[in-house]
């Protein structure tokens, strides 16, 4: 039986630390909730179980991890959308010039569309519906 409650955070290297936060929290609306001296950018995503926020954090690359060959570390990542608000997420992930994919879910019954953050990395929103 697992003690696991949630995921406290996925942690996304990027090559702009500006371009990266203004998607996350002007875009999709995560708070920062770092101080603001601190290299990373810790965003919260939504509450835990136990807790904890669930975070995004974003982390400028060094110059020797930029010099390593960029290859596919993460597949994509998911956030969790009220139905109500999806359509207007969507309007305003095209409204800032992004073409979000449509998608069908695996295993739920859900809406789901799929968007490419600054870095590259796949975001997928998904509601119930």
């Amino acid at each position: 039986m697992s003690m696991i409650t949630g995921i406290a955070e996925i942690v996304l290297w990027t090559r702009d630390k500006q371009k990266a936060v203004a998607f996350y929290k002007d875009l999709l609306g995560l708070e920062v909730i770092s101080p603001p001296e601190l290299p990373n950018v810790f965003l919260k995503a939504g509450e835990g179980a136990a807790g904890i926020p669930q975070m995004i954090v974003i982390v400028p690359m060094s110059p020797e991890i930029a010099s390593q060959p960029s290859g596919h570390q993460l597949h994509h990542l998911a956030f969790e959308l009220p139905a109500d608000r999806f359509d207007d997420q969507e309007q305003a992930l095209r409204d800032a010039g992004y073409e979000p994919r449509g998608g069908t879910h695996p295993v739920l019954a859900s809406r789901t569309i799929y968007i490419d953050d600054p870095d590259g990395n796949e975001v997928e929103l998904i509601c119930q519906l």
